[in-house]
């Protein structure tokens, strides 16, 4: 029990500092942290010497407490390795659950890359997408990847693309592009249908990582006379898995084998 209530007082004291440091200053001495949570001195001293010795905090020489930047670092590294590990697992159930081919793709500049895939033998889809870039604009996974970027952030990563035509419902303009995106968050994951090329859809979700950041877009895709009456079941797996891989880099704790 005092174990539990010492690391709970210690992250209390971190996430102090990291307030002080959104609000512009450089840290914090135990006497600013302390104010903040209205708690004892000497209490707050032992919670934020203890976050020093686990390398959450460095100290300077004005006595201050600052983050020390070096464990996000850290975490980034275990976001890409579970994203790698666990997301094949999730791509395995995925795919299991709705007999499609089912990917996890990146953003990389204006363009999406897939790091991981699963295609059943029956997905009529021939050769890997691993490493292949393709456009944002009209990709399975652009929209998901793009889902929390304000407006002003999309343009400015497609000012200097041509909307080329790859399948009849490829978006025209950025301003079509932008418009689906809204659609997809109000239904809650996006709909690719004949944009990549023709015949083929795609449902496609956000996963964000521990900083709450899109990391990545897990995805189903196949022919749209196959996927497309059978969207709403789709799409429930999709999000059951989505949010499982979000729980192994940081998300929200949700299991989609529970209920089997």
């Amino acid at each position: 029990m005092s174990k539990t209530s010492s690391m709970g007082r210690g992250m209390m004291a971190i996430i102090a500092v990291g307030e002080r440091h959104a609000e512009g200053h450089d840290g914090g001495t135990v006497a600013e942290v302390a104010a903040r949570l209205e708690k004892d001195r000497s209490q707050v001293s032992r919670s934020l010497k203890g976050a020093l010795q686990e390398g959450f905090l460095a100290r300077s020489g004005d006595r201050a407490y600052r983050l020390d930047w070096s464990f996000l670092t850290d975490a980034q590294l275990v976001t890409e390795q579970r994203l790698r590990t666990d997301g094949l697992t999730a791509l395995e159930g995925l795919a299991t659950e709705t007999n499609e081919a089912c990917f996890l793709g990146v953003l990389s500049g204006n363009s999406t890359v897939t790091i991981a895939e699963h295609v059943p033998a029956n997905a009529d889809l021939v050769g890997s997408w691993l490493g292949r870039p393709y456009p944002a604009y009209c990709s399975d996974a652009g929209q998901a990847l793009l889902w929390d970027a304000p407006d002003d952030e999309i343009r400015r990563i497609f000012q200097n693309v041509d909307f080329v035509r790859h399948g009849p419902n490829t978006p025209a303009s950025v301003d079509e592009f932008v418009g689906r995106l809204e659609e997809a968050r109000t239904r809650g994951y996006s709909i690719v249908d004949e944009e990549a090329e023709p015949g083929l859809y795609s449902l496609s979700a956000p996963i964000r990582d521990f900083k709450g950041e899109v990391a990545a877009a897990l995805q189903i895709v196949g022919p749209k006379s196959r996927l497309e009456p059978l969207r709403e079941s789709h799409a429930l797996a999709l999000n059951s898995w989505r949010d499982w891989l979000e729980a192994r880099v940081g998300g929200t704790a949700s299991d989609p084998t529970a209920a089997s």
